[in-house]
């Protein structure tokens, strides 16, 4: 290949990634002005919802409850990602092989309770507020998670497995740099989702005083407001969004690393 032809991949990599870049940029400054701006955002709405009494959710910031969901969410999934992830390892070693079945089946019944009723179950034990939320959301989310750790690294090939310990591995250096590696993207696709479906889900967490974008769209739902729905739920949108890209690019990392 040419030095010619290679400054011209180099110049069209760079243009390539610079486009793609600049529409999230746009869009999450413009996000940012809606947020922390209250003139910007009032206009927006008085331009989209006219008439209204009240456009500005006065009892706390837009921002403060942005800033609460993004806890709710990060909070639960973290705890989400370390336990499927345990559970899935676990349950693919030789040792817990046989308690497979059981723990897919019994993160499936959970993911079949609505969020709701979990909250109802949890806070009679928990109180209101951020746990029981935690719970729910926690207790929502782990499936995807769970399955596609098993399903990344039952995908790996045995004969991947058996060259690495033939190299002198033992068995959680196999784990650790072989199999985990190789399944990495399909664990993260599984986060993907599950942070995903939390952004929305955390949105519930309103009724049981928990905070978080809820709190607006709730508001916005029984005093007939809906600048305040729109706020919410467009902050709700943009988070999940985010989160999905830059979870995408992270993924995208593991595939680019698997293949060059």
């Amino acid at each position: 290949m040419s030095p010619g032809s290679s400054s011209v991949r180099r110049e069209f990599s760079a243009a390539t990634a610079f486009r793609s870049l600049l529409l999230p940029t746009a869009f999450a400054v413009a996000f940012v002005a809606f947020v922390w701006n209250e003139a910007a955002r009032e206009a927006l709405l008085q331009l989209l919802f006219p008439g209204r009494f009240s456009y500005i959710y006065e009892r706390v910031s837009l921002a403060q409850l942005f800033a609460e969901h993004v806890a709710l969410v990060a909070i639960s999934s973290a705890l989400a990602a370390l336990v499927g992830i345990t559970l899935g390892v676990f349950v693919t070693r030789p040792i817990g092989r046989d308690f497979q079945p059981i723990v897919q089946d019994m993160s499936s019944v959970a993911q079949t309770f609505p969020p709701v009723a979990v909250l109802a179950l949890a806070v009679p034990a928990i109180g209101f507020g951020f746990a029981p939320s935690i719970v729910a959301l926690f207790v929502y989310s782990i499936l995807p998670i769970l399955n596609n750790t098993i399903s990344g690294l039952d995908s790996v090939d045995p004969a991947v497995v058996e060259a690495s310990r033939g190299v002198g591995m033992k068995r959680y250096q196999t784990l650790l740099l072989t199999e985990l590696p190789l399944a990495a993207r399909v664990i993260a696709a599984g986060v993907r989702t599950s942070v995903v479906i939390n952004v929305g889900t955390a949105t519930v967490g309103a009724v049981v005083g928990a905070g978080g974008l809820g709190t607006i769209i709730v508001s916005g739902l029984v005093r007939d407001n809906a600048a305040y729905v729109f706020s919410g739920a467009i902050a709700a949108a943009f988070l999940a969004l985010s989160l999905d890209f830059v979870i995408g690019r992270v993924q995208a990392r593991f595939y680019d690393a698997r293949t060059s």
